[in-house]
């Protein structure tokens, strides 16, 4: 009892500490003055409404739906498949690996076993006519020896390839169907920098994505995708499987075939590109009516001008085309063009750099007449050009031989006169130039790119044929200010220029 009676009353004591612990403190600020009361907690009313959303953000939402429906059911996804030959032994080791690493020799030649197996690829496209006809890339079809295609609405059909143009990675496909809905194509040449625009297609298979970004860049060039090269470069997100499909502009209109990504995992990274869709309407049109697209040659070999290169050369602008080496009885060669040359009007439009004269060449029909303003000597001079197929590379004028090797040590290059071996050697023709045959390393001719092999054609615009000749141009010309050569490696000629710095 007693036990029971102390633990009773130890229960209490601790009830009275703890509730004393809790009412004590209420009561005291219950008795405590209201000012030095504690006050409670409260949420700031604030002194200004918050801003108001604004009434464009639900404008802006609206126009990327309508852009996303409008296109939505012509574009479309496909399928691919062929046949691909593999070696019969497992995990690829072949006779190579087995003598290599066992010795083994077979008896007797046998042909290697080969399977078969079926590979597939996935791509977009967009219908571009009601009766079937299919805008995708080049690299989706190619090869393909079976083509699916499925539309928005789930129906699938077989597709045969109409054209295929691997310069610019465009093809035409289609299908034997009839009231297809059709993608309205818009003109890329008015989208800048900072446009939205929304790819659509079925990246990794999954068909009807769409993805939004900005027009980040146009007139991309030099990317190493294809022969010709006028891209418009997006941040909206493009995977594998979106190639073929369109970018978009927010009218829904197609403003591009999209054609590739710049990518290090294989996947999105925020950069990709796809031919503007002038140039695929272009193609396109050709495709559809020859199968073909036959383009303009003008025999001529051309480089962008460097600010320096230009002042050297005593031009203003660097604007233009430079014109390096032309073909004797090319389009060029028969309409007196030069080499230095520098083409800044082509067909009545001015010529900014080598990929607008390129392009502008190549959608030149064969047999057309054209005008060119080139830029000689300082002065504007007209020539008229009639546009041809690519012929045979003509033969290179030859010309006198004359002098022996001479070293220039201001210019740390060493040069010899053309032989019949050398000539030989390099696949060059006796007379065309002066031979590099060493280079110092510290030199203004090794900055400049020059190397032993190298074969100088001009120096400073004069052409040289000879040692005496390149002396006499060299001694001309003032390095201080910078020397234009025109240099040839091989079959491929350019201007390099080498100034003290």
């Amino acid at each position: 009892m007693r036990d029971v009676r102390l633990i009773l009353v130890l229960g209490v004591a601790l009830a009275i500490v703890g509730g004393g612990g809790i009412l004590v403190p209420v009561l005291m600020d219950r008795l405590a003055p209201p000012a030095e009361r504690p006050q409670a907690f409260a949420l700031e009313t604030p002194t200004e409404p918050p801003p108001a959303v604004p009434p464009d953000v639900e404008a802006f939402s609206k126009a990327m739906r309508a852009a996303a429906a409008r296109v939505g059911p012509a574009v479309v996804a496909i399928g691919t498949s062929q046949s691909v030959d593999v070696s019969e032994m497992p995990f690829g080791f072949g006779d190579d690996f087995l003598r290599r690493f066992f010795g083994a020799e077979p008896q007797e030649p046998q042909p290697k076993p080969k399977r078969q197996f079926r590979q597939q690829g996935l791509g977009s496209g967009v219908i571009v006519s009601a009766d079937g006809y299919i805008l995708t890339s080049n690299h989706v079809v190619v090869g393909a020896e079976e083509i699916t295609v499925r539309l928005a609405d789930d129906r699938e059909f077989d597709a045969k390839v109409i054209g295929k143009d691997a310069p610019t990675d465009i093809a035409l496909i289609r299908i034997e169907a009839a009231g297809l809905p059709v993608a309205a194509l818009g003109d890329s040449d008015k989208m800048e920098v900072g446009d939205w625009a929304l790819a659509v297609g079925a990246p990794l298979g999954l068909q009807k994505t769409v993805t939004a970004g900005i027009i980040s860049a146009t007139g991309r060039a030099n990317v190493g995708i294809a022969d010709y090269e006028d891209f418009i470069q997006t941040d909206a997100a493009i995977n594998p499987g979106n190639s073929g499909g369109p970018l978009v502009n927010l009218r829904g209109e197609v403003i591009g075939i999209n054609t590739a990504i710049a990518s290090r995992s294989g996947g999105y990274m925020g950069i990709g590109f796809a031919v503007p869709s002038n140039m695929a309407h272009d193609v396109m049109n050709r495709l559809r009516e020859k199968g073909e697209v036959v383009r303009g040659w003008l025999g001529v070999s051309i480089q962008n001008l460097s600010k320096e290169l230009a002042e050297s050369m005593g031009i203003e602008s660097a604007n233009g085309a430079l014109v390096s080496q032309v073909l004797d009885n090319g389009p060029a060669g028969k309409a007196g063009l030069k080499a230095g040359d520098v083409i800044v009007q082509y067909n009545g439009k001015p010529v900014k750099d080598v990929t607008e004269l390129r392009t502008a060449v190549a959608w030149t029909e064969p047999g057309k007449k054209v005008e060119m303003v080139v830029l000689r000597a300082g002065k504007r001079e007209t020539l008229s050009v009639q546009i041809e197929r690519r012929s045979d590379q003509p033969q290179v004028a030859r010309g006198q031989r004359g002098g022996g090797p001479a070293e220039i040590k201001d210019l740390g290059i060493q040069v010899a006169d053309l032989t019949p071996e050398t000539a030989q050697r390099y696949g060059y023709e006796e007379g065309q130039g002066v031979l590099i045959t060493d280079v110092d390393a510290s030199g203004l001719a090794a900055k400049a790119g020059m190397q032993p092999g190298m074969l100088i054609l001009q120096v400073g615009g004069k052409p040289v044929r000879s040692v005496t000749e390149f002396k006499e141009a060299v001694q001309a010309a003032d390095a201080a200010r910078g020397i234009p050569m025109l240099v040839r490696a091989g079959d491929r000629q350019m201007f390099v220029l080498l100034k003290k710095r």
